[in-house]
């Protein structure tokens, strides 16, 4: 979602003296614009972001705050527009339908039950039960899905490891908007937990891919081989991820 504007002409402001972001005002609230300064940009670029649901405002190099803030002002309806297109968000509260391993569950509050979150069916539909005090079922359902992920990952990530022969380090979950998983030079991952709400088999291509570049630090020929012999079905998975892994941000927003 990007709007751009041509080049301009006025010298840059000097970066340290700009501020970080700026509210620009629409017809019924103020909206956060983050504030970008890119010396490769040739215009301004404004873009709705739908997994951090914010906006970003690229400077070029010669751009300035004024016409920055101009430019911005000028186009608060298409920023709006955008904004009332996001998919609405999903708080963990009862009565919320949640994604599970791909599968719809409805948060079902039981406060006088025993133990913390556990899965099961209501009038035949597939349930996520929360016991315990309302204040906390957010709170609940959030671990939860985080302790499923980090199962779930961990045990992909070092299957796929053994079938490559190499070793990875530790693996930690992080809810990161721009990505969904990494793996830095020493063998430690770092994956979305949110991918507990897509397909498993959506899971598992991301595992493969991260554990691929254990072999290969690139995005080259070799490193996408090495994918496809992991995990034949990408082109799947990334359809997937392209068509549907957007809305999985909207989920757990208060």
């Amino acid at each position: 979602m990007l709007f751009r504007a041509s080049q301009p002409s006025r010298r840059q402001t000097p970066a340290d003296a700009e501020p970080g972001h700026f509210r620009l005002r629409l017809s019924a609230e103020e909206v956060l614009v983050q504030l970008r300064r890119n010396p490769r940009a040739r215009r301004y670029t404004l873009r709705v972001r739908a997994a951090s649901r914010d906006v970003v405002l690229t400077i070029p190099a010669r751009g300035t705050l004024r016409e920055a803030f101009d430019f911005a002002r000028r186009h608060a309806g298409w920023v709006e527009t955008r904004l009332a297109r996001l998919p609405e968000v999903v708080a963990f509260t009862p009565g919320a339908v949640i994604p599970l391993r791909g599968a719809p569950h409805r948060i079902v509050h039981r406060p006088g039950m025993r133990g913390t979150v556990w899965t099961g069916a209501e009038e035949g539909e597939p349930a996520l039960y929360v016991a315990g005090d309302p204040a906390h079922v957010a709170r609940r359902v959030g671990d939860y899905l985080r302790r499923e992920a980090r199962k779930d990952i961990v045990a992909a990530a070092h299957r796929h490891a053994q079938a490559l022969g190499v070793s990875i380090a530790r693996v930690t979950l992080r809810d990161t908007a721009s990505r969904w998983g990494s793996c830095s030079g020493t063998g430690a991952l770092s994956f979305s937990w949110r991918l507990i709400l897509a397909p498993p088999e959506v899971l598992d291509y991301l595992a493969a891919h991260e554990v691929a570049h254990r072999r290969e630090m690139n995005h080259g020929p070799r490193f996408w081989a090495t994918v496809d012999r992991l995990f034949p079905a990408r082109d799947a998975a990334e359809l997937w991820l392209k068509k549907h892994g957007p809305a999985l941000h909207r989920y757990g927003a208060e």
